[in-house]
């Protein structure tokens, strides 16, 4: 499955600081990053719950053609997630702090298994959640080249702490693009060292709308096989 819970989007690397055409960036380069990290925690600070449409394009290396999906997804604090792919084909992925459940309608089968060890980080999720402080879990640092997001605000790379985890390994940087004035996330673009892009793009951003539990509560249908997911050894 080319899906965002994946250890191969989610895995992570720690790797050196991002360099600019002219080397390290500059005093004002920081200091904008600075500014949008401090609006954005701030934005998801305020937001208990959170639904949203999204679409996804993974280009993979050696492929011409990017893989195109799209649905819907809602978060809840503290540590709830429903990911619902719609197109091409149905996926209702629903996280619970440390455990995920997969299920997918097609094959009449939910995967069941714990986050940490489907996943190897939760370091995205909590990038979408809003939930941790990203000065804690990740290294900030401006994106290198001229590219700026929607109103001309910058991009924020971000470099994931975590490297206890042999399968800690595939994912490079993640580069987070916000929306004027209100500082959501617009999108995500996730970096593999093999080249992958996974890029999540958001829209119709519907926060604060009281998301009740039974949204994120997952009841196994009486015709569907329960599997055990595997655990990620590595890449």
């Amino acid at each position: 499955m080319n899906r965002w819970w994946s250890g191969a989007v989610l895995s992570v690397l720690f790797v050196a600081p991002v360099w600019g055409a002219d080397g390290p960036a500059d005093e004002k380069a920081l200091q904008e990053v600075r500014d949008v990290v401090k609006q954005l925690q701030a934005r998801y600070e305020k937001t208990k719950d959170l639904q949203a449409d999204f679409s996804q394009k993974t280009r993979i290396e050696g492929f011409e053609r990017p893989v195109t999906s799209s649905g819907k997804v809602y978060i809840k604090k503290p540590g709830r997630l429903r990911w619902d792919y719609l197109d091409p084909a149905n996926e209702e992925i629903y996280v619970n702090h440390d455990d995920v459940k997969v299920y997918v309608p097609e094959h009449k089968q939910v995967l069941v298994g714990k986050l940490t060890q489907m996943a190897a980080s939760k370091a995205p999720l909590e990038l979408l959640q809003g939930a941790a402080k990203l000065d804690e879990s990740f290294d900030i640092e401006p994106t290198a080249g001229k590219d700026r997001g929607v109103g001309g605000i910058r991009l924020i790379t971000l470099i994931p702490k975590a490297k206890d985890h042999e399968s800690t390994r595939s994912l490079q940087r993640i580069v987070v693009e916000v929306f004027p004035k209100t500082y959501f996330i617009r999108t995500v673009s996730l970096h593999e060292i093999s080249g992958n892009v996974a890029t999540f793009e958001f829209s119709g951003l519907k926060p604060n709308l009281g998301l009740g539990n039974e949204v994120f509560d997952f009841k196994t249908p009486p015709d569907v096989e329960v599997v055990k997911a595997p655990v990620l050894n590595g890449p």
